[in-house]
């Protein structure tokens, strides 16, 4: 654990099952588990990214106070991810549930299990867009970018609409 609280931004993201209840269940046991949920976006609707023969994901960005140190909350976002029934069969495959830390304070982590900030954030839109919607004004701290300014030239040309079941 950390002495003072750190405001960490997670990426949650599910295509199998029932993706709504499933971000939901994670929002709740990372509450419960992982620290205070200060903001969460809105869920979007995205197509699959790095494999594009599966179904759409539902995707939400989450700001989390946490005393967590970054491997705890690894530890604790992995340990959500198998709650939620994830199996990790294949690099960008379908899944229950995935969490993403994408920021840890202005931390640059580079651990052999840990990279952040998330090293291809820059690229996905569907992580972006999100982001962007509670921490637009949030600096990258290696690309010196705000997360507006990296949603507006993101390369990432696939889809991301506000999900209507919301």
């Amino acid at each position: 654990m950390s002495d003072a609280p750190v405001l960490a931004y997670l990426l949650l993201g599910s295509n199998l099952g029932d993706r709504a209840a499933l971000l939901a269940q994670a929002r709740a046991r990372l509450a419960a588990t992982a620290g205070e949920i200060v903001a969460e976006s809105g869920i979007y609707e995205t197509a699959a990214w790095g494999r594009e023969d599966q179904p759409a994901f539902l995707n939400q960005a989450l700001a989390l106070r946490t005393v967590l140190s970054p491997e705890e909350l690894l530890a604790t976002c992995l340990a959500t991810e198998q709650a939620a029934g994830r199996e990790r069969r294949e690099q960008w495959g379908s899944r229950t549930l995935d969490v993403d830390i994408l920021f840890f304070g202005p931390k640059i982590i580079a651990t052999p299990t840990l990279s952040v900030p998330h090293p291809r954030l820059a690229e996905r839109r569907f992580a972006l867009v999100p982001l962007a919607e509670i921490a637009g004004s949030l600096v990258h701290p290696q690309l010196g970018e705000t997360v507006a300014s990296l949603l507006a030239r993101c390369p990432d040309p696939l889809p991301v609409r506000p999900w209507p079941g919301e």
